[in-house]
């Protein structure tokens, strides 16, 4: 199969081999698909690094790892992530809205991972190339 662009091809429906593109992405954020309801992003996240402590008040998430190792964290409050497990290639990780989480790679490639919003949490046609590009905009 030919590399697919890898931009935000919401609304319209699309079929895609999702372990393939999200193989192929190499930027920390790329909108890959953007809806009224859902978004669909691809995340490279560096070794050593992570997706970034956060929390949706009104989204509910669900990441998938397709690449690498990594160490999930949930919390009910930013000081108090008290579930850690590790995760790799087929784990999901589903997080409903109001809770502390992040994904710090622990392995020694980058890891790559898809992540669905629902509703979407980013604008249309999100592309950070970096994690610093992500914190630059605030999302």
């Amino acid at each position: 199969m030919p590399d697919e662009e890898l931009r935000d091809y919401g609304p319209i429906p699309i079929v895609v081999n999702i372990e393939a593109v999200t193989e192929q992405n190499n930027t920390f954020r790329t909108a890959f698909w953007t809806g009224n309801h859902l978004q669909l992003t691809l995340m490279s996240i560096r070794v050593n690094d992570d997706i970034g402590l956060e929390m949706h008040p009104d989204v509910d998430q669900f990441i998938r790892i397709e690449q690498g190792e990594g160490l999930a964290k949930f919390g009910n409050r930013r000081d108090n992530m008290n579930f850690q497990k590790r995760v790799g290639p087929s784990d999901a990780i589903v997080i409903p809205a109001g809770t502390w989480h992040n994904v710090v790679n622990v392995g020694t490639v980058p890891l790559k991972v898809y992540s669905i919003y629902a509703p979407p949490q980013h604008p249309w046609g999100t592309v950070h190339k970096t994690k610093d590009d992500a914190i630059a905009t605030g999302t």
